[in-house]
Order: structure tokens, then C-alpha cells, then sequence
């Protein structure tokens, strides 16, 4: 993994990981719905960030390295992975 992204991804995690306990405490204490709904969508969020920042570091490093090499069975593989990734962000 590239290092500055992985330094922000672990930072993205960080913040998550806050975020879900957060949330958490809300719904125990039986905040107003629309206040958890406002920081469960801030919790899609962020994790939408850490995605980018995944989808970034695969791009710049297997997807790179596939097209490197001319392999065209890894090519694919690589292809279809990202394929398959923009379906399941799309199917929500």
C-alpha cells in the first residue's frame, strides 16, 4: 500500500471508528431520529471517503502493475474487479 494513502486510511478509520461510537450512544440513549439519521449519513460518508482512497491506492498499484506487465488475464482480472466494485457502489 502506498504510504500516504495508507496513513489516511488509517486516519479515516480513526474517524469512523469515533463516528460509529457515536452512534452507538445516540440510539441508547434515544436521541431525536432525524439527529442518528444525520450522523449515520455522516458515517456513509466517511466511509465513502476511505473507498476513494482504496479505489486510489488499487488504481495506483495492481491496476498499474497489470497494465505494466501485458498480461491479459491479470488485465481482466483487474478490470473486472473494478467492475464489480462500481456495481456494488452503485446498488445501494
Amino acid at each position: 500500500m502506498i504510504e500516504d494513502i495508507k496513513s489516511r486510511a488509517l486516519h479515516r478509520t480513526k474517524i469512523l471508528e469515533g463516528q460509529i461510537r457515536g452512534l452507538q450512544k445516540m440510539i441508547e440513549s434515544e436521541e431525536y431520529c432525524i439527529e442518528i439519521i444525520t450522523q449515520s449519513l455522516a458515517v456513509q460518508k466517511s466511509l465513502g471517503s476511505l473507498n476513494k482512497l482504496l479505489v486510489e491506492n488499487h488504481l495506483k498499484t495492481h491496476v498499474s502493475h497489470a497494465m505494466k506487465t501485458g498480461d491479459q488475464e491479470q488485465i481482466e482480472q483487474v478490470l473486472a474487479e473494478l467492475v464489480k466494485i462500481f456495481e456494488l457502489s452503485n446498488n445501494r
